[in-house]
């Protein structure tokens, strides 16, 4: 989500820039900041008698990102607009990260505070200086494809990836990959021939550059690298043999035709649990044959054997039962197969966890079944009901917990027991009246 649809509604829609949210945070969106950082130290105030640290983060195009000083103590804020010293001329930037976590950051990534690599914030961006950086973003595209016309016509073994105007539109930077030494003081005259600006290359990494392009991985997330990820370290294919991951270019490849970075996530995990596991060259001797490894579960500590007569047909074992016929095997004894009898029996006896019944009950749907039983009581009820006032629709309703008067055969009346039984009615003939005897 880019700043112009930020919920704070201060960005402006035709300009490249936001207009400084004031969160004392981070972007609530996140999404125009590579290489997002939360500021978790926002909210923290400073001891008295304690100044606030006066080196800001400035985000350039993309993941560059860049330590300055606030020598003349300028009230910023993370999404403000400034312009800051640099070789020659001065650049635009937009303020990323203020405060403590700074100078963490700073720690991080190893930057090293010297009169050589002091550069300063000279003041927040003037409209003037905004609408030149415009102008000056607006030429990169025709940049690019120029100096790639002049790669491919002096045939120069390098790929241009991506170019980076300076704000007072001054100085342009090329980035770029290659595996060898590149002889580009050719193709740097025609650039400033045609461009007429001070050209500088620069020479970047295969992983810096998919972090710089960006993209989404075979995860279906955002690269890593465009997100995240600042170091990257070396990932070998013993990552992926450790994980029990098949050696497959394709699959382990990124985006920059590297092995995954990913790789190296789990995989301390992974060597971890993989201690307990026997080699994988061992072969389990039994009677009915030997079998050899075929593949391994770390996580359910579960191994897959096959007998070298039956390569085809693996059999799965628990790691419990490989080191068992191992020891075995060293003191000479052999199964008689890699799952006997005896093995099964016990195995079965050993008690097995059902989560279903964690809370006690025995089923899940008894409130359904509860809920059957009382539909079909009151369907019962419902019947008898209309019976009764089928068979006895001239009689007048009556409440069964008040005494009722019932007509006795000599004439009289007499106080009825409710509790008491009643003779049934002969609902055969539903004309008969009330009180008269049937023949």
């Amino acid at each position: 989500m880019a700043c112009t649809n930020c919920s704070t509604g201060r960005g402006n829609s035709k300009d490249l820039l936001p207009a400084g949210c004031q969160n004392n945070g981070t972007c609530g969106t996140g999404g125009c900041n590579k290489l997002n950082v939360f500021d978790w130290l926002s909210n923290m105030q400073t001891m008295d008698g304690q100044s606030k640290f006066d080196w800001v983060e400035v985000r350039f195009k993309n993941t560059r990102k860049e330590f300055f000083k606030n020598t003349e103590k300028l009230q910023l804020s993370i999404g403000d607009a400034v312009a800051t010293e640099a070789s020659p001329g001065h650049d635009i930037g937009i303020v990323s990260l203020t405060g403590e976590l700074v100078k963490i950051q700073m720690k991080k990534a190893e930057f090293v505070i010297s009169p050589s690599s002091t550069r300063k914030i000279f003041r927040k961006a003037r409209p003037a200086d905004i609408d030149k950086w415009k102008s000056a973003i607006e030429q990169e595209k025709d940049a690019l494809l120029i100096a790639r016309r002049h790669a491919n016509d002096l045939k120069l073994d390098m790929k241009l990836s991506d170019v980076e105007y300076q704000g007072d539109g001054t100085k342009v930077t090329f980035y770029y990959i290659a595996e060898n030494r590149v002889d580009f003081r050719e193709m740097i005259k025609l650039l400033a021939r045609d461009l007429k600006v001070r050209i500088e290359m620069r020479q970047i990494g295969s992983r810096q550059e998919a972090g710089r392009v960006g993209g989404i991985g075979s995860c279906g997330r955002e690269l890593c690298c465009a997100t995240w990820l600042k170091d990257f370290r070396t990932v070998t294919t013993a990552a992926a043999r450790y994980q029990q991951l098949s050696i497959n270019p394709q699959k382990l490849a990124g985006q920059c035709g590297k092995l995954k970075c990913c790789l190296n996530f789990e995989l301390e995990s992974y060597m971890d649990a993989i201690k307990e596991f026997p080699r994988a060259d061992v072969q389990l001797r039994t009677k009915t044959g030997t079998a050899f490894q075929v593949k391994t579960d770390i996580f359910q500590r579960v191994m897959y054997f096959a007998y070298k007569e039956e390569p085809n047909t693996f059999h799965k074992l628990p790691l419990e039962r490989v080191h068992e016929i191992i020891q075995m095997n060293k003191n000479n004894e052999l199964p008689e197969a890699l799952t006997d009898e005896a093995y099964i029996e016990k195995t079965a006896a050993k008690p097995t966890l059902d989560f279903s019944k964690v809370g006690g009950e025995d089923s899940i749907s008894r409130f359904d079944n509860t809920n059957r039983k009382k539909k079909k009581k009151k369907k019962k009820s419902g019947n008898q009901a209309a019976n009764q006032a089928q068979g006895n629709q001239n009689q007048p309703r009556q409440n069964p917990n008040r005494p009722q008067q019932v007509k006795n055969q000599g004439g009289g009346n007499q106080q009825g027991n409710p509790n008491r039984n009643q003779p049934p009615r002969n609902n055969n003939n539903n004309n008969q009246k009330s009180g008269v005897k049937p023949s």
